[in-house]
């Protein structure tokens, strides 16, 4: 299966679109000091997981703050004596990458109907199955929906009563041993219920992390929950 990645469309504008969807805004009407806000609060949990962010992101915070700094400045004008919108190109962008989107989903959704018309056979003639790519493994799972449960995660975590200073031993090995151990036992479990009764702050990153490189090694997938702000983690067998 060939797929094309478009990195003109990928990234910044996936999670103002994201942002876009969730709340239901008016995407020809941005509320920029709404969105910035919630932009940059995704940054700062990208820093908490110390993952890599990429330039697109922080040039695209920087390309928001300036919106909104234009936007309580006087309008400017153009040639004919029209106001300038500052947020014009920010929502052409993300028209076009909208339309981009809707399109690759219908072209998903066609693939997999044509799938069900015409089939092909001789599957014990195939080679050995490789492990699963990230996407199939994330099933209706977005980086975004990832960050979000891990947010509600930390907000959630249990109040320490004493303050101590205690170092705290914990490795991304043994917090790999014990999501396997709770897949297998269980079959699947919320992210939330994992991590439940986890009082410090360094536990929960170390196993959100452990988490992200069992799927990587092909070991657990994901799936939406009908819970808010939260997904099932369920172990594949041999990987």
């Amino acid at each position: 299966m060939y797929k094309i990645k478009l990195n003109t469309f990928e990234g910044p504008l996936d999670l103002l679109l994201f942002f876009i969807r969730r709340d239901e805004l008016d995407i020809y009407n941005i509320p920029i000091s709404k969105i910035t806000k919630d932009f940059i609060g995704y940054l700062d949990l990208l820093e908490q997981l110390d993952l890599e962010i990429a330039g697109d992101f922080l040039l695209m915070a920087a390309t928001l703050m300036q919106i909104k700094v234009r936007m309580l400045l006087p309008k400017e004008k153009n040639e004919e004596g029209e106001e300038i919108d500052p947020r014009a190109d920010l929502v052409n962008a993300l028209i076009e990458y909208k339309r981009y989107k809707e399109m690759s989903e219908e072209f998903s959704y066609l693939e997999g109907k044509q799938r069900s018309v015409f089939y092909r056979g001789n599957f014990e003639k195939d080679e050995a199955e490789t492990k699963p790519e990230l996407d199939v493994l994330l099933k209706n799972i977005s980086i975004y929906d990832l960050i979000k449960a891990f947010q509600k995660a930390m907000m959630e975590k249990p109040k320490e009563v004493v303050h101590e200073v205690e170092r705290l031993n914990v490795s991304i090995e043994e917090q790999i041993d014990f999501i396997m151990e709770k897949t297998k036992s269980t079959g699947r479990i919320n992210f939330i219920n994992l991590v439940k009764g986890m009082y410090e702050k360094l536990r929960i990153i170390v196993t959100f992390i452990a988490m992200l490189e069992l799927i990587k090694m092909g070991k657990i997938g994901l799936e939406e929950s009908p819970n808010f702000n939260d997904f099932e983690i369920y172990a594949i067998e041999n990987g």
